[in-house]
């Protein structure tokens, strides 16, 4: 099977000039050409950053909704007591719970994309750190999962909304939807993203920001993106 795969793989790319920077239409077009999962795949986009994420004021650390969304349903728990608990729920939370669901969690179960937390309720999840740390998902204020505006953050969350960190190398990959979605709906969502982590340039950086992007489907090869078209 693998050797198979290596075919298709091989045939995606060649199809794709290593050495040509694509504008981001043509990219996008491309990545959909090319793509050969047998599953509706999702395409992402990586971002080459020219930051020094050793200084805490080089890290990049954020949330957008992306107007067209990411083609996934996003499973929400919310970590909550009382009134804001209901408010949870009545915004379509999946699972909302508070000392339970940290017990819940801390037994293994991990069934959910995405973790809010009203302040009060950060002690409690705090605990879970080992747990949700490696994995993402520890609510964080930065963005916009810690909050007494569980409502907005839940509807946010459903509505496509996706982080973005850098990671030790100064690399930023954020899933922008799937390949079944109209060229013009990933190059919408592409800009927006795009348009955060530009903005989000710590001052610090001298020289070029922005060293490389690229975009691909699951398995497929990664296209250059020409950075000016974003």
């Amino acid at each position: 099977m693998a050797h198979k795969r290596g075919k298709k793989y091989q045939d995606a790319f060649k199809q794709v000039d290593q050495d040509k920077f694509y504008a981001l239409e043509e990219a996008v077009d491309l990545v959909k050409k090319i793509d050969f999962a047998k599953f509706d795949a999702t395409i992402e986009i990586a971002f080459k950053l020219n930051v020094d994420t050793k200084q805490a004021d080089q890290q990049l650390r954020g949330a957008v909704v992306l107007p067209n969304g990411t083609g996934k349903d996003q499973t929400v728990v919310v970590f909550a007591k009382g009134d804001k608990a209901k408010e949870a729920q009545e915004a379509g939370a999946d699972f909302v719970g508070d000392d339970d669901l940290v017990a819940k969690i801390q037994d293994g179960w991990l069934d959910f994309d995405v973790a809010i937390a009203t302040p009060d309720m950060m002690a409690q999840v705090g605990r879970l750190g080992r747990v949700l740390g490696p994995k993402g998902l520890m609510p964080n204020p930065k963005t916009g999962t810690v909050t007494m505006d569980v409502a907005k953050a839940v509807n946010e969350s459903k509505a496509g909304k996706v982080t973005y960190r850098t990671d030790r190398d100064g690399n930023v990959a954020v899933p922008v939807g799937k390949v079944s979605f109209d060229a013009d709906k990933l190059v919408e969502n592409l800009k927006t993203i795009s348009n955060v982590v530009i903005t989000a340039r710590p001052a610090a950086v001298k020289g070029t920001y922005v060293q490389h992007v690229s975009i691909a489907s699951t398995f497929g090869p990664s296209v250059n993106v020409d950075v000016t078209t974003l």
